[in-house]
């Protein structure tokens, strides 16, 4: 039994098998906590030929350097996502030019939607998640090594990181 209750009926929800997986189910009412990762949107941004990147201010991966990103909210599309994020966390506007990737892990709980851009205007500036916003050249990116300790979330990110940043990665580190 688990501890959680059905969000539609209160009662403890079990443990059932359900598509040849165990999920949660209410035993009263039959609903199903389907346990789905959630939507995030990153922005992979040229500033003034250069990479736009924020130094991330919370988990996972506090105090790397990593693209602005954040979760989709309901009400919004990812590409309206994308240019909300990079809006709250570096202060520019952009424009999407196109898909970057999408990456997900069995083990984590998010799904992450890529896009390349470019922007038009505002000012670069650290704001919401960012405790810094920086611009860097082709090879001249901040050496971060892999997180030794950490959840599998920060090392997944920061291999989606090293991926999306690839163009601007150091020769040797690619």
């Amino acid at each position: 039994m688990t501890a959680h209750h059905c969000s539609q009926c209160g009662s403890h929800m079990v443990l059932a098998t359900i598509g040849e997986r165990q999920r949660e189910q209410c035993p009263n009412c039959g609903f199903v906590a389907w346990r789905n990762p959630a939507p995030v949107a990153m922005a992979v941004i040229e500033h003034e030929r250069q990479l736009v990147l924020i130094r991330r201010s919370e988990a996972p991966l506090a105090g790397y350097w990593a693209p602005p990103a954040g979760y989709v909210e309901t009400g919004e599309s990812v590409p309206e996502a994308v240019i909300r994020e990079a809006r709250e966390e570096c202060g520019l506007d952009i424009v999407l030019d196109e898909l970057s990737g999408v990456y997900s892990q069995a083990d984590v709980d998010v799904l992450i939607i890529a896009y390349r851009a470019h922007s038009t205007g505002g000012r670069l500036i650290a704001g919401d998640d960012a405790s810094e916003a920086e611009l860097f050249t082709a090879g001249k990116m901040p050496a971060q090594t892999a997180p030794e300790a950490g959840t599998a979330t920060d090392r997944w990110l920061h291999g989606v990181i090293l991926d999306v940043t690839g163009p601007w990665q150091p020769a040797l580190s690619r």
